[in-house]
């Protein structure tokens, strides 16, 4: 690789892909219920209601226990989630298997990193801290970064700038429509993850290739950016 080609870059999902962050969203999701004198939500139901940010998370929470609430009352459940949340980020949030080892495989091969989330930029950097990851991550963008939430191609073309990539060279990784809708309306490859949350199963939303682990991401994105050491 010339140093006028800038490396190849994968960017991350982070919810459901990088981290499952699931028992730590649920417990808030399930504090701000309780608050409103609902029954909580169980946490193998509540994971695929998770990846669209904290206010449909809790539109849905609410929608399962038959609530309406108005726009004001959905915003200060938000609010006390997003406080709460914040507190326990990392309570029981980990990284999902063989993360580490792909990463360290794939940095070794010159591959860089980023993060494209629909999470809240502060939450996900707070989250990545907690968890020792940040300094792996050339950038890491959430929907409030840029303005914008995946689907919209934007986020990830400035995600990748950002990093200092180029759509070129660039393959996506996640583990729901919003990730595979990103990808394709940006024209770059997305690889699925099958551990994820999304209620549309992952191989249904036709990703270009779906893995089971992470053991298996470094061949799986070699596969898609054979470029990668013009």
């Amino acid at each position: 690789m010339t140093d006028a080609s800038p490396a190849p870059l994968v960017v991350f999902d982070l919810d459901g892909t990088l981290v499952d962050t699931a028992p730590d969203l649920i417990s808030a999701l399930n504090h701000v219920l309780h608050q409103e004198g609902l029954a909580p939500v169980p946490l193998e139901s509540a994971r695929k209601m998770i990846g669209q940010g904290a206010r449909r998370l809790i539109e849905r929470g609410l929608e399962l226990e038959g609530r309406e609430m108005t726009p004001d009352e959905v915003t200060r459940l938000t609010e006390d989630f997003i406080a709460y949340y914040a507190e326990h980020i990392a309570d029981e949030s980990r990284p999902f298997e063989g993360l580490i080892t792909a990463l360290d495989d794939m940095a070794a091969r010159g591959y860089r990193f980023a993060v494209c989330t629909n999470k809240l930029e502060w939450l996900s950097k707070l989250l990545l801290d907690k968890l020792e990851l940040t300094d792996r991550f050339a950038a890491i963008c959430g929907a409030d970064t840029f303005g914008v939430a995946k689907p919209d191609p934007v986020i990830l073309q400035q995600t990748v700038a950002r990093a200092g990539g180029v759509m070129s060279s660039v393959v996506m990784v996640g583990d729901a429509g919003p990730d595979v809708g990103v990808a394709r309306r940006a024209n770059v490859p997305v690889i699925g993850v099958t551990f994820g949350y999304t209620d549309v199963p992952i191989i249904e939303l036709k990703p270009d290739i779906v893995i089971d682990h992470f053991r298996d991401l470094p061949t799986t994105v070699d596969r898609l950016l054979p470029h990668r050491l013009a």
